[in-house]
């Protein structure tokens, strides 16, 4: 089965930085492009930033967070971060990593994590 456990999700002040995890088990890490995705209360998940699989240092971002925001994989941890700087009270949302089927179409989501921008 096809897992992603995201954590690091928690309350910061607005300029602050978070970074999230996602760990992954249950399929061949290496060969799938990652994804994190933000859902905020009542509405659907947005995508916030991709890293590709054979070129890792391939990345996406959406505009609202390019700059700011930084997704990196380490393929022998099976694990992809999303490092988040100068948060704002507007990304206040919830977390997820997914696995991609392609650039920005989720295939497998992992569980959520809160994240909480105070002003």
């Amino acid at each position: 089965d096809v897992q992603l456990q995201a954590s690091g999700g928690g309350l910061v002040q607005a300029g602050g930085s978070l970074r999230l995890s996602c760990v992954a088990s249950g399929f061949d890490f290496d060969d799938i492009a990652i994804g994190w995705f933000r859902q905020f209360p009542g509405k659907g998940r947005e995508g916030v930033g991709c890293v590709g699989s054979e070129d890792i240092t391939a990345t996406w971002y959406s505009d609202s967070v390019k700059g700011r925001f930084t997704v990196a994989r380490d393929n022998a941890k099976d694990t992809v971060y999303l490092q988040m700087n100068n948060l704002r009270p507007e990304d206040t949302a919830v977390y997820y990593c997914a696995t991609l089927f392609s650039l920005w179409v989720p295939l497998d989501w992992g569980q959520g994590t809160q994240v909480t921008v105070s002003s």
